[in-house]
Protein backbone atom coordinates (compact mmCIF):
# COMPACT_ATOMS: atom_id res chain seq x y z
CA UNK A 1 0.00 0.00 0.00
CA UNK A 2 1.26 3.49 -0.85
CA UNK A 3 1.46 5.96 1.99
CA UNK A 4 2.27 9.66 1.89
CA UNK A 5 4.27 10.78 4.90
CA UNK A 6 3.16 14.38 4.47
CA UNK A 7 -0.22 15.09 6.04
CA UNK A 8 -0.44 18.85 5.54
CA UNK A 9 -2.08 19.43 2.16
CA UNK A 10 -2.51 23.17 2.58
CA UNK A 11 -0.86 25.42 -0.01
CA UNK A 12 1.97 27.74 0.95
CA UNK A 13 1.37 31.46 1.42
CA UNK A 14 2.76 32.05 -2.09
CA UNK A 15 0.56 29.28 -3.43
CA UNK A 16 -2.50 30.95 -1.89
CA UNK A 17 -1.55 34.28 -3.49
CA UNK A 18 -1.18 32.70 -6.91
CA UNK A 19 -4.42 30.78 -6.50
CA UNK A 20 -6.28 34.00 -5.75
CA UNK A 21 -4.64 35.65 -8.76
CA UNK A 22 -5.66 32.70 -10.94
CA UNK A 23 -9.28 32.89 -9.77
CA UNK A 24 -9.33 36.56 -10.73
CA UNK A 25 -7.66 35.87 -14.07
CA UNK A 26 -10.16 33.12 -14.91
CA UNK A 27 -13.14 35.23 -13.91
CA UNK A 28 -12.08 38.51 -15.51
CA UNK A 29 -10.15 37.38 -18.59
CA UNK A 30 -10.33 33.72 -19.56
CA UNK A 31 -13.99 32.76 -19.25
CA UNK A 32 -15.22 35.98 -20.93
CA UNK A 33 -12.80 35.28 -23.82
CA UNK A 34 -14.26 31.86 -24.63
CA UNK A 35 -16.97 33.21 -26.93
CA UNK A 36 -14.41 35.18 -28.96
CA UNK A 37 -12.13 32.15 -29.15
CA UNK A 38 -14.88 29.91 -30.49
CA UNK A 39 -16.04 32.56 -32.98
CA UNK A 40 -12.53 32.76 -34.39
CA UNK A 41 -12.17 28.98 -34.60
CA UNK A 42 -15.58 28.60 -36.24
CA UNK A 43 -14.76 31.27 -38.82
CA UNK A 44 -11.51 29.52 -39.77
CA UNK A 45 -12.86 25.97 -39.76
CA UNK A 46 -12.02 22.99 -37.53
CA UNK A 47 -8.93 21.92 -39.47
CA UNK A 48 -7.25 25.33 -39.35
CA UNK A 49 -4.76 24.95 -36.51
CA UNK A 50 -3.65 28.56 -36.23
CA UNK A 51 -4.31 29.68 -32.68
CA UNK A 52 -6.92 32.44 -32.35
CA UNK A 53 -5.46 35.85 -31.53
CA UNK A 54 -7.26 35.95 -28.20
CA UNK A 55 -4.93 33.25 -26.82
CA UNK A 56 -1.85 35.41 -27.35
CA UNK A 57 -3.65 38.29 -25.64
CA UNK A 58 -4.38 36.05 -22.64
CA UNK A 59 -0.75 34.89 -22.52
CA UNK A 60 0.41 38.49 -22.22
CA UNK A 61 -2.10 39.16 -19.46
CA UNK A 62 -1.07 36.02 -17.56
CA UNK A 63 2.60 36.99 -17.68
CA UNK A 64 1.77 40.46 -16.41
CA UNK A 65 -0.03 38.87 -13.45
CA UNK A 66 2.86 36.51 -12.62
CA UNK A 67 0.91 33.43 -13.77
CA UNK A 68 3.58 31.95 -16.01
CA UNK A 69 5.49 28.64 -16.02
CA UNK A 70 4.01 27.73 -12.64
CA UNK A 71 4.16 24.01 -13.48
CA UNK A 72 7.97 23.89 -13.16
CA UNK A 73 9.20 24.39 -9.58
CA UNK A 74 12.65 25.52 -10.74
CA UNK A 75 11.01 28.39 -12.62
CA UNK A 76 8.09 29.23 -10.35
CA UNK A 77 9.52 28.53 -6.90
CA UNK A 78 6.28 26.83 -5.87
CA UNK A 79 5.61 23.16 -5.15
CA UNK A 80 3.59 20.62 -7.10
CA UNK A 81 1.07 20.83 -4.26
CA UNK A 82 0.72 24.58 -4.81
CA UNK A 83 0.45 24.16 -8.55
CA UNK A 84 -2.18 21.41 -8.30
CA UNK A 85 -4.90 23.85 -7.26
CA UNK A 86 -3.91 26.29 -10.02
CA UNK A 87 -3.95 23.50 -12.61
CA UNK A 88 -7.46 22.62 -11.44
CA UNK A 89 -8.64 26.16 -12.09
CA UNK A 90 -7.18 26.05 -15.59
CA UNK A 91 -9.29 22.95 -16.27
CA UNK A 92 -12.42 25.10 -16.18
CA UNK A 93 -11.41 26.36 -19.63
CA UNK A 94 -9.21 23.64 -21.08
CA UNK A 95 -8.75 25.19 -24.52
CA UNK A 96 -7.67 28.60 -23.25
CA UNK A 97 -6.39 28.64 -19.69
CA UNK A 98 -3.56 26.05 -19.71
CA UNK A 99 -1.89 27.67 -22.69
CA UNK A 100 -2.55 31.15 -21.33
CA UNK A 101 -0.31 30.33 -18.34
CA UNK A 102 2.14 28.24 -20.44
CA UNK A 103 1.01 25.12 -18.64
CA UNK A 104 -0.34 23.16 -21.62
CA UNK A 105 0.38 19.59 -22.61
CA UNK A 106 2.49 18.27 -24.25
CA UNK A 107 4.82 21.26 -23.89
CA UNK A 108 5.04 21.05 -20.10
CA UNK A 109 6.19 17.44 -20.22
CA UNK A 110 8.71 18.26 -22.93
CA UNK A 111 10.01 21.20 -20.93
CA UNK A 112 10.38 18.96 -17.89
CA UNK A 113 12.38 16.49 -20.01
CA UNK A 114 14.67 19.24 -21.30
CA UNK A 115 15.06 20.68 -17.81
CA UNK A 116 16.06 17.27 -16.42
CA UNK A 117 18.11 15.83 -19.27
CA UNK A 118 18.84 18.52 -21.86
CA UNK A 119 22.32 19.82 -22.56
CA UNK A 120 23.07 23.53 -22.35
CA UNK A 121 22.98 23.81 -26.15
CA UNK A 122 19.68 21.90 -26.38
CA UNK A 123 18.11 24.06 -23.73
CA UNK A 124 19.29 27.27 -25.36
CA UNK A 125 17.76 26.15 -28.65
CA UNK A 126 14.50 24.62 -27.40
CA UNK A 127 13.81 25.05 -23.69
CA UNK A 128 14.27 28.82 -23.60
CA UNK A 129 11.72 29.56 -26.37
CA UNK A 130 9.29 27.01 -24.91
CA UNK A 131 9.50 28.71 -21.52
CA UNK A 132 8.98 32.03 -23.29
CA UNK A 133 5.89 30.66 -25.05
CA UNK A 134 7.14 31.64 -28.51
CA UNK A 135 7.16 28.09 -29.94
CA UNK A 136 5.38 24.82 -29.29
CA UNK A 137 6.48 21.18 -29.35
CA UNK A 138 5.11 17.66 -29.57
CA UNK A 139 5.97 14.22 -28.19
CA UNK A 140 6.07 11.25 -30.60
CA UNK A 141 5.99 7.91 -28.81
CA UNK A 142 2.71 6.17 -29.67
CA UNK A 143 2.54 4.09 -32.85
CA UNK A 144 -0.54 2.87 -34.76
CA UNK A 145 0.80 -0.60 -35.55
CA UNK A 146 1.66 -1.81 -32.03
CA UNK A 147 0.05 -1.85 -28.58
CA UNK A 148 1.66 1.34 -27.35
CA UNK A 149 0.31 0.90 -23.84
CA UNK A 150 3.54 -1.12 -23.53
CA UNK A 151 6.16 1.34 -24.73
CA UNK A 152 8.71 -1.45 -25.20
CA UNK A 153 6.68 -2.43 -28.28
CA UNK A 154 7.59 0.63 -30.31
CA UNK A 155 9.23 -0.18 -33.64
CA UNK A 156 10.55 3.17 -34.87
CA UNK A 157 14.18 2.66 -35.77
CA UNK A 158 16.98 5.01 -34.71
CA UNK A 159 20.31 3.89 -36.13
CA UNK A 160 23.60 5.69 -35.92
CA UNK A 161 25.60 6.55 -39.01
CA UNK A 162 28.74 8.44 -38.07
CA UNK A 163 27.81 11.72 -36.43
CA UNK A 164 24.12 11.37 -37.32
CA UNK A 165 21.10 9.31 -36.35
CA UNK A 166 18.73 8.09 -39.07
CA UNK A 167 15.11 7.68 -38.03
CA UNK A 168 12.47 5.56 -39.76
CA UNK A 169 9.02 4.92 -38.36
CA UNK A 170 5.38 5.87 -38.07
CA UNK A 171 3.83 7.69 -35.12
CA UNK A 172 0.41 8.98 -34.26
CA UNK A 173 -1.21 11.02 -31.52
CA UNK A 174 1.74 13.39 -31.88
CA UNK A 175 -0.35 16.02 -30.14
CA UNK A 176 0.35 19.60 -31.12
CA UNK A 177 2.22 18.96 -34.33
CA UNK A 178 -0.47 20.56 -36.52
CA UNK A 179 0.00 23.91 -34.77
CA UNK A 180 2.12 26.12 -37.05
CA UNK A 181 4.13 27.17 -33.98
CA UNK A 182 5.28 23.57 -33.34
CA UNK A 183 8.97 23.53 -34.20
CA UNK A 184 10.37 20.43 -32.49
CA UNK A 185 9.26 16.91 -31.71
CA UNK A 186 10.74 14.54 -29.16
CA UNK A 187 10.82 11.16 -30.88
CA UNK A 188 11.17 7.88 -29.02
CA UNK A 189 12.57 4.94 -30.97
CA UNK A 190 14.83 1.92 -30.72
CA UNK A 191 18.59 2.39 -30.89
CA UNK A 192 19.44 -1.16 -29.77
CA UNK A 193 16.78 -3.84 -30.46
CA UNK A 194 19.04 -6.49 -28.88
CA UNK A 195 19.36 -4.79 -25.48
CA UNK A 196 17.20 -5.58 -22.45
CA UNK A 197 13.56 -4.62 -23.09
CA UNK A 198 13.73 -1.34 -21.15
CA UNK A 199 17.15 -0.33 -22.51
CA UNK A 200 16.37 -0.48 -26.23
CA UNK A 201 14.80 2.97 -26.54
CA UNK A 202 16.29 6.45 -26.90
CA UNK A 203 14.89 9.93 -27.46
CA UNK A 204 15.83 12.44 -30.13
CA UNK A 205 15.05 16.11 -30.65
CA UNK A 206 13.81 16.32 -34.23
CA UNK A 207 12.97 19.72 -35.77
CA UNK A 208 9.59 19.42 -37.52
CA UNK A 209 11.10 20.98 -40.65
CA UNK A 210 13.66 18.16 -41.03
CA UNK A 211 13.49 16.46 -44.45
CA UNK A 212 11.66 13.15 -44.19
CA UNK A 213 9.18 14.30 -41.53
CA UNK A 214 5.68 14.15 -43.02
CA UNK A 215 2.46 14.94 -41.19
CA UNK A 216 -0.01 12.58 -42.85
CA UNK A 217 -3.22 13.74 -41.17
CA UNK A 218 -4.88 15.16 -38.09
CA UNK A 219 -6.59 12.45 -36.04
CA UNK A 220 -9.91 13.68 -34.59
CA UNK A 221 -11.15 12.74 -31.11
CA UNK A 222 -14.79 11.63 -31.23
CA UNK A 223 -15.12 13.55 -34.49
CA UNK A 224 -13.59 16.77 -33.13
CA UNK A 225 -10.39 18.33 -34.40
CA UNK A 226 -8.26 19.64 -31.56
CA UNK A 227 -6.96 23.20 -31.85
CA UNK A 228 -3.35 21.97 -32.00
CA UNK A 229 -3.99 18.67 -33.76
CA UNK A 230 -3.19 15.05 -33.01
CA UNK A 231 -0.92 14.14 -35.88
CA UNK A 232 -0.13 10.92 -37.65
CA UNK A 233 3.48 11.33 -38.74
CA UNK A 234 5.87 9.31 -40.88
CA UNK A 235 9.63 9.59 -40.54
CA UNK A 236 11.48 8.35 -43.60
CA UNK A 237 15.26 8.56 -43.52
CA UNK A 238 15.14 11.50 -41.12
CA UNK A 239 18.67 12.60 -40.23
CA UNK A 240 19.63 14.58 -37.15
CA UNK A 241 23.00 15.14 -35.46
CA UNK A 242 24.00 12.82 -32.61
CA UNK A 243 24.02 15.96 -30.46
CA UNK A 244 20.19 15.94 -30.78
CA UNK A 245 19.96 12.86 -28.58
CA UNK A 246 18.27 13.58 -25.27
CA UNK A 247 20.13 11.85 -22.45
CA UNK A 248 22.13 8.68 -23.08
CA UNK A 249 21.38 5.86 -25.48
CA UNK A 250 19.05 3.39 -23.82
CA UNK A 251 17.59 5.93 -21.39
CA UNK A 252 14.44 6.59 -23.42
CA UNK A 253 12.05 4.40 -21.44
CA UNK A 254 13.22 5.74 -18.08
CA UNK A 255 12.99 9.33 -19.31
CA UNK A 256 9.46 8.71 -20.58
CA UNK A 257 8.44 7.58 -17.11
CA UNK A 258 10.06 10.65 -15.54
CA UNK A 259 8.16 12.85 -17.98
CA UNK A 260 4.79 11.33 -17.20
CA UNK A 261 4.80 11.60 -13.38
CA UNK A 262 3.94 15.25 -12.68
CA UNK A 263 2.27 15.55 -16.10
CA UNK A 264 -0.33 12.94 -15.22
CA UNK A 265 -1.21 14.72 -11.99
CA UNK A 266 -1.53 18.02 -13.86
CA UNK A 267 -3.91 16.32 -16.32
CA UNK A 268 -5.90 14.95 -13.39
CA UNK A 269 -6.17 18.30 -11.63
CA UNK A 270 -7.34 19.97 -14.84
CA UNK A 271 -9.93 17.21 -15.16
CA UNK A 272 -11.22 18.06 -11.67
CA UNK A 273 -11.64 21.65 -12.84
CA UNK A 274 -13.77 20.39 -15.72
CA UNK A 275 -15.81 18.31 -13.28
CA UNK A 276 -16.37 21.38 -11.10
CA UNK A 277 -17.56 23.36 -14.12
CA UNK A 278 -19.91 20.56 -15.15
CA UNK A 279 -21.37 20.36 -11.65
CA UNK A 280 -21.91 24.12 -11.54
CA UNK A 281 -23.63 23.93 -14.93
CA UNK A 282 -25.77 21.02 -13.76
CA UNK A 283 -27.00 22.91 -10.70
CA UNK A 284 -27.66 26.07 -12.70
CA UNK A 285 -29.62 24.23 -15.37
CA UNK A 286 -31.61 22.17 -12.85
CA UNK A 287 -32.63 25.37 -11.09
CA UNK A 288 -33.85 26.96 -14.31
CA UNK A 289 -35.71 24.09 -15.96
CA UNK A 290 -39.25 23.21 -14.94
CA UNK A 291 -40.76 19.83 -15.80
CA UNK A 292 -43.82 18.02 -14.50
CA UNK A 293 -44.79 20.80 -12.19
CA UNK A 294 -41.53 21.88 -10.58
CA UNK A 295 -37.85 22.72 -11.02
CA UNK A 296 -35.57 19.80 -11.78
CA UNK A 297 -33.50 20.88 -8.77
CA UNK A 298 -36.29 19.65 -6.50
CA UNK A 299 -36.23 16.12 -7.93
CA UNK A 300 -34.58 13.57 -5.67
CA UNK A 301 -32.74 11.91 -8.53
CA UNK A 302 -31.14 15.21 -9.53
CA UNK A 303 -30.28 15.98 -5.91
CA UNK A 304 -28.66 12.55 -5.62
CA UNK A 305 -26.59 13.26 -8.75
CA UNK A 306 -25.41 16.54 -7.24
CA UNK A 307 -24.46 14.92 -3.95
CA UNK A 308 -22.72 11.95 -5.58
CA UNK A 309 -20.78 14.34 -7.82
CA UNK A 310 -19.59 16.49 -4.93
CA UNK A 311 -18.52 13.45 -2.90
CA UNK A 312 -16.59 11.94 -5.81
CA UNK A 313 -14.85 15.23 -6.68
CA UNK A 314 -13.71 15.77 -3.11
CA UNK A 315 -12.39 12.22 -2.81
CA UNK A 316 -10.50 12.50 -6.11
CA UNK A 317 -9.07 15.89 -5.20
CA UNK A 318 -7.66 14.58 -1.92
CA UNK A 319 -5.93 11.75 -3.77
CA UNK A 320 -4.41 14.24 -6.24
CA UNK A 321 -3.23 16.59 -3.52
CA UNK A 322 -1.70 13.73 -1.52
CA UNK A 323 0.05 12.55 -4.69
CA UNK A 324 1.42 16.02 -5.41
CA UNK A 325 2.65 16.26 -1.82
CA UNK A 326 4.41 12.91 -2.15
CA UNK A 327 6.12 14.04 -5.36
CA UNK A 328 7.29 17.19 -3.56
CA UNK A 329 8.57 15.32 -0.51
CA UNK A 330 9.87 12.05 -1.95
CA UNK A 331 10.06 12.32 -5.75
CA UNK A 332 8.26 10.82 -8.72
CA UNK A 333 9.25 7.22 -8.05
CA UNK A 334 7.81 7.19 -4.53
CA UNK A 335 4.53 8.58 -5.87
CA UNK A 336 4.25 6.26 -8.89
CA UNK A 337 1.49 4.05 -7.46
CA UNK A 338 -0.48 7.10 -6.27
CA UNK A 339 -0.13 8.68 -9.72
CA UNK A 340 -1.56 5.50 -11.24
CA UNK A 341 -4.48 5.52 -8.80
CA UNK A 342 -5.25 9.15 -9.61
CA UNK A 343 -4.98 8.52 -13.33
CA UNK A 344 -7.65 5.82 -13.04
CA UNK A 345 -9.97 7.57 -10.60
CA UNK A 346 -10.06 11.16 -11.84
CA UNK A 347 -11.04 10.66 -15.51
CA UNK A 348 -13.81 8.33 -14.36
CA UNK A 349 -15.09 10.93 -11.90
CA UNK A 350 -14.89 13.77 -14.44
CA UNK A 351 -16.62 11.75 -17.15
CA UNK A 352 -19.40 10.70 -14.78
CA UNK A 353 -20.05 14.24 -13.52
CA UNK A 354 -20.03 15.63 -17.06
CA UNK A 355 -22.39 12.84 -18.14
CA UNK A 356 -24.82 13.78 -15.36
CA UNK A 357 -24.73 17.40 -16.49
CA UNK A 358 -25.40 16.33 -20.09
CA UNK A 359 -28.42 14.38 -18.91
CA UNK A 360 -29.88 17.39 -17.11
CA UNK A 361 -29.28 19.59 -20.16
CA UNK A 362 -31.08 17.10 -22.36
CA UNK A 363 -30.78 17.79 -26.09
CA UNK A 364 -28.67 20.88 -25.47
CA UNK A 365 -26.15 18.75 -23.59
CA UNK A 366 -25.18 16.72 -26.64
CA UNK A 367 -25.03 19.77 -28.91
CA UNK A 368 -22.25 22.28 -29.40
CA UNK A 369 -24.37 25.06 -27.85
CA UNK A 370 -22.77 24.21 -24.50
CA UNK A 371 -19.26 22.80 -23.90
CA UNK A 372 -20.33 19.56 -22.21
CA UNK A 373 -20.08 17.25 -25.23
CA UNK A 374 -16.54 18.39 -25.99
CA UNK A 375 -15.62 18.11 -22.32
CA UNK A 376 -16.96 14.57 -22.13
CA UNK A 377 -15.07 13.47 -25.24
CA UNK A 378 -11.73 14.73 -23.94
CA UNK A 379 -12.10 13.23 -20.49
CA UNK A 380 -13.27 9.89 -21.87
CA UNK A 381 -10.10 9.91 -23.97
CA UNK A 382 -8.12 10.49 -20.76
CA UNK A 383 -8.83 6.89 -19.83
CA UNK A 384 -6.54 5.92 -22.73
CA UNK A 385 -3.82 8.52 -23.15
CA UNK A 386 -0.89 8.72 -20.71
CA UNK A 387 -1.49 5.04 -20.05
CA UNK A 388 -4.89 3.29 -20.26
CA UNK A 389 -6.76 2.34 -17.11
CA UNK A 390 -5.71 -1.28 -17.44
CA UNK A 391 -2.00 -0.46 -17.33
CA UNK A 392 -2.38 1.69 -14.23
CA UNK A 393 -4.59 -0.88 -12.51
CA UNK A 394 -1.91 -3.49 -13.22
CA UNK A 395 0.76 -1.23 -11.72
CA UNK A 396 -1.28 -0.62 -8.57
CA UNK A 397 -2.08 -4.30 -8.17
CA UNK A 398 1.55 -5.37 -8.63
CA UNK A 399 2.74 -2.89 -6.02
CA UNK A 400 -0.01 -3.90 -3.62
CA UNK A 401 0.66 -7.63 -3.90
CA UNK A 402 4.37 -7.05 -3.20
CA UNK A 403 3.77 -4.86 -0.16
CA UNK A 404 4.07 -6.12 3.39
CA UNK A 405 0.70 -5.87 5.18
CA UNK A 406 0.46 -4.11 8.50
CA UNK A 407 -0.54 -7.37 10.20
CA UNK A 408 0.11 -10.95 9.19
CA UNK A 409 -3.15 -12.32 7.74
CA UNK A 410 -2.25 -15.78 9.10
CA UNK A 411 -2.45 -14.40 12.63
CA UNK A 412 -6.19 -13.95 12.27
CA UNK A 413 -6.90 -17.66 12.11
CA UNK A 414 -9.67 -19.12 9.97
CA UNK A 415 -13.41 -19.40 10.31
CA UNK A 416 -13.15 -23.16 10.59
CA UNK A 417 -11.02 -22.85 13.76
CA UNK A 418 -13.60 -20.76 15.58
CA UNK A 419 -15.95 -22.42 18.06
Amino acid sequence: MSRSTGSDLRPSARGQELYAAMVEFMRDEVLPAEADYHRQRHARGPEDHRVPDVVETLKGEARARGLWNLFLPSESGISQLDYAAIAELSGWSLELAPEAINGQAPDTGNMELLHLFGTEAQNDQWLSPLLAGTIRSCFAMTEPDVASSDATNITTSIRREGDEYVVDGRKWWASGILDPRCQVMIVMGKTDPDAAAHRQQSMLLVPVSTPGVTVERDVPVFGRHDQHGHGEVTLNGVRVPVSNRLGAEGDGFAMAQARLGPGRIHHCMRALGAAERALAMLIDRAGQRVAFGGPLLERELVQADIAESRIAIEQARLLCLATAKTIDDHGNKAASSMVSMAKVVVPRVASRVIDRAIQVYGGAGVSDDVPLAAMWGWHRAMRIFDGPDEVHLRAVARRETRATPLFDPAAFGSLSSRP
